[in-house]
C-alpha cells in the first residue's frame, strides 16, 4: 500500500510519496538515520504535488483550521487532485499521513481517504521539514524563512488578540503585587518603628497602626519641639484628641535618646517613603476590584476580590480555573499538603485557598470540611459563568452567596436551604428583567430621537403651507380625509383576498399560539401551586 505524506508549510501544502514502506516501515531507526542524509532520503520520500498560498492571509486562514483539526475546502480540492482516484465500492490502496491525527479523522470522514499518524509518520515529516527547500524548484534561499517569520508573526498576534477588558493577566500581577506590597510594607513599618524608637520609644504603646505611626515619626520629629502648639495637628492624625494630649505627655517625661538633625532628616524621609507604599497598596487594592468587576463579578461576589484573585493567579487564568472540577479548586493552594498526605498515607487537606473566605471561618470545626466542598463548588460555578458567558452580571454571583449563607444556617440550626433549581430560576429573571431594562431604556431614547425629528419636520411643513397657500389650507384638508376613507375602504377588500388565499396557513398559526398559550398557563398553574406547598410548609 503506497503511503502520501501531507506536508503544511509555511509557503503551502505539499504531498510527498514514500516509497518502500513495507521494507522500511517495521524498523523506524533506519528511517532516523536516513532523514539526515538526503541522498538516502531523497530515495525514499519524493515530491508528488505542490500547492502554494495565495497570499499572507490565506495562508494564516489555512494555518488557523490545521491548527483546530478543520479541512478547509482549498486543502480538500488540492487532495482530491492529487491523490489517486478510488472506484466506487472498492478500497483505496494507499493511505495518507498526517502529523496531527485530529486533521487526520477530519479527512477520512470529509473524504473517506485513509489517515495515519504514528512514529514512522513523524520521522517521515521530520524528514521532509528538514529538506522542504530542496523539493521544491525555483525556490530562492531566503523564501522560506521569510515566509515562516512572517506567519509565526500573524498566526501569534491573531492569537493574541482579545478583549481588553476581559484580562485575567492584569488581575495575576496586580494580587502579586499586592501580597509583595504587604510584605515590604510591614517590614518597613516595623523598620520605622524600631528606627525611631530609638527617640520616642513610649510612642509605641500609644499608636498600634503602621500607617499613623509613620505619619506621626514625620509631624513630630524632634520630641523635644512637641508641645501644645500641635496639638491641632495631632487631633488630625490620629482623630481623638486625648491620644493627643498622651503623646505630648508622653514626650515631656521620655526616656529616649536625642538624634541628630541629619539623623531626624532620614527618619522622615523613610517614613515618607513608607507613607507612599501603604497609600499606593489602598490605590492597588481599588484597581484590582475594578478589573475583578469586569473579567469575574460573579466570583468577587460569591467569595471576595481577594480570594478569587488569589484563585485564578494559582490556576494562571480564569479558563483554566473554569475547567478545573471543584474537588481540584477546594485544595488549590495546598499542593504540598496534599501530596504530603499521599506519601504518608496520612489525611488530605480539606481546604486551600478558599480557607481565607470568611464562609469558612464562620463555621463550626467540625463543619468547616463541608463548608468548604459546598463553597468549591459554587466557586466553580461561578467561575464557569464568568469564563463563558457574554454578558457580565453579579446575579448568579449574588444567588450563590445565598446559598452559601443558608448552607451556613442549615449546619447551625437546621433551617432548610431552597433547593438548587429555583435559586437558578430566580437568577435568570433578575438577568432577563435587567436585559429588558437596557432595551427599554436603549428603545426609549431612539423613540424621543425619533419623535423630535419628526416634530421639526411637521413643523417646517406647517410653515412652508402656511407661506405658500394662506387661507386654502381649509380643502386641501378635506382632499386628504377623502383619499385616506378611500384607502381604508379598499384596504378590507385586499385583505379579504389574502385571507382566502392564506385560510390554512392562518390556521395552523392560531393552533400553535393556543397550545402554546395553554403549556404557558399550565407552566404558570404548577409553579403557583409550588409557592402556595411551600408557603404552608413555611407556616
Amino acid at each position: 500500500m503506497a503511503l502520501y505524506i501531507l506536508y503544511e508549510s509555511a509557503s503551502g501544502y505539499g504531498l510527498f510519496l514514500a516509497n518502500g514502506v513495507d521494507e522500511i516501515g517495521q524498523n523506524t531507526e533506519a528511517v532516523k538515520n536516513s532523514v539526515t542524509d538526503l541522498n538516502r532520503f531523497g530515495k525514499v520520500v519524493k515530491l508528488a504535488a505542490f500547492n502554494p498560498f495565495e497570499s499572507a492571509l490565506d495562508a494564516l486562514n489555512q494555518q488557523n483550521a490545521v491548527s483546530e483539526g478543520q479541512m478547509t475546502d482549498e486543502l480538500r480540492n488540492f487532495l482530491e487532485l492529487s491523490l489517486p482516484k478510488v472506484k466506487e465500492g472498492k478500497k483505496p490502496k494507499f493511505s495518507l499521513g498526517v502529523a496531527d491525527p485530529k486533521i487526520g479523522s477530519h479527512i477520512y470522514e470529509e473524504t473517506k481517504i485513509p489517515c495515519q499518524s504514528n512514529e514512522f509518520v513523524l520521522e517521515l515529516i521530520r524528514g521532509v521539514r528538514l529538506h522542504f527547500d530542496r523539493f521544491i524548484d525555483n525556490l530562492k534561499p531566503g523564501d522560506l524563512e521569510k515566509a515562516q517569520l512572517g506567519l509565526g508573526h500573524s498566526y501569534s498576534r491573531a492569537k493574541v488578540k482579545f478583549n481588553v477588558n476581559r484580562v485575567d493577566n492584569m488581575v495575576i500581577q496586580a494580587i502579586f503585587l499586592l501580597d509583595t506590597l504587604d510584605k515590604d510594607v510591614n517590614s518597613f513599618s516595623m523598620r520605622v518603628r524600631e528606627w525611631y524608637s530609638w527617640h520616642f520609644p513610649e510612642l509605641v504603646k500609644i499608636v498600634n497602626d503602621n500607617y499613623l505611626y509613620a505619619k506621626l515619626a514625620k509631624f513630630i520629629e524632634d520630641k523635644s519641639e512637641l508641645s501644645e502648639d500641635k496639638l491641632e495637628g495631632l487631633v488630625e492624625i490620629l482623630g481623638d484628641e486625648d491620644k493627643a494630649n498622651e503623646v505630648i505627655e508622653a514626650a515631656k517625661a521620655s526616656m529616649g535618646q536625642d538624634l541628630s538633625p541629619i539623623d531626624l532628616i532620614n527618619v522622615k524621609m523613610f517614613a515618607q517613603r513608607v507613607m507612599d507604599l501603604a497609600e499606593y497598596r489602598k490605590k492597588l487594592y481599588d484597581y484590582l476590584v475594578a478589573k475583578m468587576s469586569d473579567i469575574a463579578p460573579n466570583l468577587a461576589a460569591l467569595i471576595g476580590e481577594v480570594v478569587g484573585a488569589r484563585l485564578i493567579s494559582h490556576a494562571g487564568s480564569l479558563t483554566n480555573l473554569a475547567k478545573c472540577p471543584s474537588s481540584t479548586l477546594q485544595i488549590l493552594g495546598a499542593e504540598k499538603a496534599l501530596f504530603r498526605a499521599l506519601k504518608t498515607k496520612g489525611n488530605t487537606p480539606k481546604y486551600g485557598l478558599i480557607f481565607h473566605s470568611s464562609f469558612i471561618g464562620r463555621a463550626s470545626a467540625k463543619n468547616k470540611g463541608r463548608m468548604a466542598r459546598y463553597l468549591a463548588n459554587k466557586c466553580s460555578i461561578a467561575s464557569r459563568i464568568d469564563c463563558f458567558s457574554e454578558s457580565s452580571t453579579t446575579s448568579f454571583g449574588d444567588k450563590l452567596r445565598e446559598q452559601v449563607e443558608e448552607r451556613l444556617e442549615f449546619y447551625d440550626k437546621g433551617v432548610a436551604p431552597r433547593k438548587n433549581i429555583d435559586v437558578m430560576k430566580a437568577a435568570m429573571e433578575n438577568v432577563a428583567s435587567q436585559g429588558a431594562e437596557m432595551d427599554v431604556d436603549n428603545s426609549s431614547k431612539k423613540s424621543k430621537k425619533k419623535k423630535s425629528k419628526d416634530n421639526d419636520e411637521k413643523k417646517a411643513d406647517d410653515k412652508e403651507n402656511a407661506a405658500t397657500n394662506g387661507d386654502a389650507a381649509e380643502p386641501k384638508s378635506g382632499k386628504k380625509k377623502k383619499k385616506r376613507a378611500l384607502e381604508e375602504e379598499a384596504k378590507p377588500a385586499e385583505n379579504g383576498k389574502e385571507n382566502g388565499t392564506n385560510a390554512e396557513n392562518g390556521t395552523e398559526k392560531k393552533k400553535k399560539k393556543k397550545s402554546k398559550d395553554v403549556e404557558m398557563e399550565d407552566v404558570v398553574a404548577v409553579s403557583d401551586g409550588k409557592k402556595k406547598t411551600k408557603k404552608k410548609s413555611a407556616e
